[in-house]
């Protein structure tokens, strides 16, 4: 499994109270330079600007269904899989807004507080919260998935929660929030590219618009990151090290659909198979990270943060080995068929 592991930073469950005082001290930065990174609701793109107009005539609005019907009806089962997966993973949003609002100094009390990070996170979710309804509005629409299982596979994930490892710290969640924003704009990225190849352009705008948002949310929290890296370079180098050495999991990792106890894993190996995200992306973002951050180039750490950042530095061409040699060994492993519900129990070969 990818990345190696190696101890270099003690574990942070809790938030230290004088890491919180820093971590308040930039309430003001946040106010100057987080939130304006919130799009205005007017300009903001909304699902049903990119879907089927239900407000037409009868036959007008069955008429662009079944054009978005024959747009998709080309599509591999493989891609449709893929899809699915990002769609549950956006779906479960409500796990993500309660994990953000119960770390230290972001609070939500009592759900409409003025605290610049509460605000952020309100207005994060709101333009989040458009990413699964337009995928599964465009998924139910296509008649090409089984939408009850679906269904199943996102109540069975909100239930489940998500075992994120940052606890209530927000050094460690705005280190998690860096890289999980640039895979989802990676993924999404990829399925545009995959579906404007299959034929389907309304798909493949739909996929590079939710990037878009992806890709803005991400540089928001990693200029969080090299904001920590300012002010408290040694914890913050920590932070990054402890949380790369637990691996950034992606946030599905426990999805379920009822039937299949390994799905995450078998939705990942259709991932990685069909390129839309990848053991080198996940080597390609750490290292656009440690330039973004000049890692390298931190000085006066204390010891624990120099293991930090030497493990942090070293890490994406350990990932890459590692990768190789899982694939050596990948190829010599007979295939095996799947079945995914999603798709009404087709098979895949994995």
């Amino acid at each position: 499994m990818w990345p190696p592991k190696c101890s270099v930073a003690k574990k942070i469950p809790l938030m230290p109270p004088e890491k919180l005082e820093i971590f308040k001290s930039l309430d003001g930065w946040a106010s100057r330079c987080v939130l304006p990174m919130l799009k205005p609701v007017e300009q903001c793109w909304q699902p049903q600007s990119l879907l089927p107009d239900s407000s037409l005539p009868l036959e007008e609005f069955m008429d662009e269904v079944k054009a978005l019907r024959e747009s998709t009806k080309e599509l591999p089962d493989e891609y449709l899989v893929v899809l699915v997966g990002d769609m549950v993973t956006e779906e479960a949003l409500p796990t993500y807004h309660s994990i953000m609002t119960s770390m230290e100094g972001m609070k939500d009390e009592p759900g409409k507080s003025p605290n610049p990070w509460a605000a952020w996170t309100r207005g994060w979710t709101a333009e989040e919260n458009r990413h699964g309804d337009l995928l599964r509005t465009y998924l139910y629409l296509s008649g090409r998935v089984d939408m009850r299982m679906v269904d199943k596979t996102i109540h069975y994930l909100i239930a489940a929660g998500m075992d994120h490892g940052f606890g209530n710290n927000p050094y460690l969640g705005f280190v998690y929030t860096s890289f999980q924003e640039r895979a989802t704009f990676v993924a999404h990225g990829n399925t545009a590219r995959l579906a404007k190849e299959g034929g389907d352009p309304v798909l493949a705008r739909i996929c590079g618009t939710i990037a878009a948002d992806e890709k803005r949310h991400g540089n928001v929290y990693s200029r969080v990151v090299e904001k920590l890296l300012e002010v408290d370079p040694s914890d913050a180098m920590v932070a990054i090290g402890d949380m790369m050495e637990k691996k950034i999991t992606m946030p599905a990792h426990l999805m379920y659909d009822g039937e299949d106890p390994r799905l995450f894993e078998h939705f990942s190996a259709v991932a990685q198979r069909t390129s839309v995200y990848t053991a080198n992306d996940y080597a390609d973002i750490l290292e656009s990270l440690i330039r973004q951050w000049r890692l390298e180039k931190l000085e006066g750490l204390t010891a624990e943060g120099k293991r930090a950042q030497d493990f942090v530095c070293g890490l994406a061409p350990r990932i890459r080995k590692l990768q190789e040699l899982a694939g050596e060994r990948a190829r010599k492993i007979k295939p095996c068929a799947v079945k995914f519900s999603w798709i009404f129990n087709k098979e895949l070969v994995l």
